[in-house]
């Protein structure tokens, strides 16, 4: 027997098609009104308090985030999801024309140089620990590769590395450190992808950092991918790795830093395996 709060079906139709609106809107570079928006839905389901339904916002990103598909920024993922919802989101958002389209666009478009102009406000503290995807979401919701085509988007990873070439430069000078500046290197560019690193730089006392770069144009809180290499890379030069994660790369770059083995930081999902016939 439903719960007296339960969302409706028809409650829920309503809030997933205003989240396609500003889905639709950020994939593609529009401005819309987010407030307006709510206060509409707010007038369309009486029943609804404006933080249930910034709440239920929240509960799509987590089925967006589980299906491996960009989500409103501003609407961090929970979890916890009911299974009428991820039936509603797949049917009406994930299967909708417009927003392959446009997630598609989005995970593949080219960039401009981004370097940063200035260090102020660049770095942001990590998530708050987030939890592993949602374990049981049923078979309502199909994966989707978005966030894989955005990693495999060749000019945005090396934009990224570039933006962080340029503020390590920037961070050692500013630190009255020119010469470690001048030695920073961008190792990708230079060795190859092998490394398991993308940049060497140095702390302003001269100890090394082996920088790993992760950019997306999309959330915070977006999954990545690592390689099994990157992962022992951090493992056996613990002391002196870090990752940083860039994110909402197209619009004003931020990034978060771990520094360490990364196993000790992130939950970690296997992806894929290298196969051939016996």
């Amino acid at each position: 027997m439903p719960r007296e709060d339960s969302w409706s079906v028809d409650e829920i139709e309503a809030i997933v098609d205003t989240y396609h609106r500003m889905l639709i809107a950020e994939l593609s570079h529009q401005r819309y009104n987010k407030a307006a928006l709510n206060r509409q839905l707010v007038e369309q389901l009486p029943k609804r308090s404006r933080a249930s339904i910034e709440f239920k916002h929240c509960n799509i990103s987590a089925v967006l985030r589980d299906a491996g598909c960009p989500y409103v920024a501003g609407y961090k993922p929970r979890s916890n999801y009911q299974a009428i919802l991820a039936e509603c989101v797949e049917k009406r958002l994930l299967r909708s024309e417009i927003v392959d389209r446009a997630a598609l666009s989005a995970a593949e478009r080219p960039v401009i140089d981004n370097t940063p102009e200035t260090l102020e406000g660049v770095v942001v503290d990590p998530p708050q620990t987030t939890p592993q995807l949602q374990e049981s979401p049923g078979s309502y919701v199909v994966k989707r590769d978005y966030l894989a085509r955005e990693a495999r988007n060749r000019e945005l990873g090396h934009a990224g590395e570039c933006f962080v070439l340029a503020y390590e430069r920037q961070r050692l000078i500013a630190e009255g450190a020119q010469k470690l500046a001048e030695a920073v290197e961008h190792v990708a560019a230079t060795q190859g992808d092998g490394m398991g690193f993308d940049v060497r730089s140095f702390s302003s006392d001269g100890s090394e950092r082996m920088i790993e770069v992760k950019t997306t144009a999309f959330a915070k809180e977006c999954a990545f991918f690592l390689s099994l290499n990157e992962l022992d890379c951090s493992g056996k030069n613990a002391a002196h790795y870090h990752l940083y994660r860039l994110f909402n790369f197209r619009d004003r770059p931020k990034m978060f830093c771990l520094q360490g083995n990364l196993r000790d930081h992130l939950w970690l999902e296997p992806d894929s395996y290298r196969a051939g016939v016996r």
